[in-house]
């Protein structure tokens, strides 16, 4: 009877595992092309399959005949007794151990790899390299060109830096804002280049761009023909959507898609998850 619910354990370990391994090979193969990241967890993957193998092998294997105990002797003239005699642990326990070990090594490949960042953003980008996005209300906390005329300085939003980061390490990223005058154009590269952005990013200051008008943002995006164009004007999206592959439409707000190309999300960092 213990040796049939051994066997029962194993077999629901294997099918266990083998749903796992279904499930991690389709995360593996997700992306258009696999990076040295996910070739090295699918190496990985091989040598925790060969370990839990040998393991469920050697589980499986034939176990040593414990020696039948032998009956104490005794004599006539000296009567030995033990009362504290150590008993020797039964197969039914040992075997239960052995399948406790194998159970906790398969959970531990059962739990949940979280993405890096990096994965998450080339998956969300459909593995385009080059974004245009717009500044106000996206990267900076002011939303228009008179609300920066007024402040001393512009803001990049901090929930935004690490995507943003991210974004340039992977992509030919252009920002481009419309500013009413050229001490607005200095607040706004005075505050990427305390975020970092012009070091700690691929980006540099010639890739952000500056206009008067919504138009001359539209002009810029056509000209420069992005894989991902980021606005929160519908205007300008709707007059893009025939000529960019893929858009985001940043709204606090929710909103019907304008087309099928066109997506939409509160904020950046929503957009990639990391809020």
């Amino acid at each position: 009877m213990a040796t049939e619910t051994s066997k029962d354990e194993l077999l629901q370990l294997i099918k266990r595992f083998s749903a796992y391994l279904t499930i991690k090979m389709s995360n593996l193969f997700s992306f258009n092309t696999l990076d040295s990241r996910s070739v090295g967890a699918f190496a990985g993957l091989a040598v925790a399959i060969v370990f839990t193998w040998r393991l469920l092998r050697s589980n499986s294997g034939p176990h040593r005949r414990q020696p039948k105990p032998q009956a104490p002797t005794t004599s006539s003239s000296v009567v030995t007794t033990q009362p504290n005699a150590v008993s020797v642990p039964s197969m039914g326990v040992c075997s239960s151990s052995e399948d406790l070990g194998v159970q906790n090594v398969v959970d531990e490949f059962f739990q949940p790899v979280k993405p890096t960042l990096a994965q998450i953003v080339r998956q969300k980008l459909s593995e385009g390299r080059k974004v245009t996005c717009r500044l106000f209300e996206v990267v900076l906390e002011e939303s228009s060109p008179e609300e920066l005329q007024v402040v001393s300085q512009a803001t990049v939003r901090s929930s935004v830096l690490e995507v943003l980061l991210e974004i340039t390490r992977y992509c030919d990223l252009y920002l481009m804002e419309r500013v009413l005058d050229d001490e607005s154009e200095q607040k706004i590269l005075a505050a990427l280049e305390n975020a970092g952005v012009f070091t700690s990013g691929g980006l540099v200051k010639d890739k952000v761009l500056f206009c008067s008008t919504e138009t001359g943002r539209s002009s810029f995006v056509r000209q420069l023909e992005p894989d991902w164009h980021i606005d929160t004007n519908p205007e300008v999206l709707f007059q893009l959507a025939r000529f960019i592959k893929y858009q985001l439409h940043v709204s606090p707000t929710r909103i019907e898609r304008t087309a099928a190309n066109v997506f939409s999300s509160p904020s950046l960092e929503q957009f990639f998850g990391c809020i």
